[in-house]
């Protein structure tokens, strides 16, 4: 298999995940205050989102690589 067609795969795996994922997300503990058996803490979420259009530029980039990885020369 050449390269191109194992980017072009490679695109198509990251542009189906966009869009089933939109992003990554999690969320950290933090702790504020601990004044004995009191303690104070929250809950903080991060993420960074990605756009459903870059997910649908992988898609499309990723089988025009796949179709003309698989074209003989």
């Amino acid at each position: 298999m050449k390269p191109v067609a194992i980017i072009g795969i490679i695109l198509i795996v990251v542009g189906l995940a966009i869009f089933a994922y939109g992003g990554i997300h999690w969320t950290e503990h933090k702790q504020d205050a601990k004044l004995g058996p009191l303690e104070i803490s929250h809950n903080e979420e991060h993420g960074v989102s990605f756009p459903p259009i870059a997910g649908g530029l992988c898609l499309v980039g990723g089988i025009v690589l796949v179709i003309a990885g698989s074209r003989k020369a």
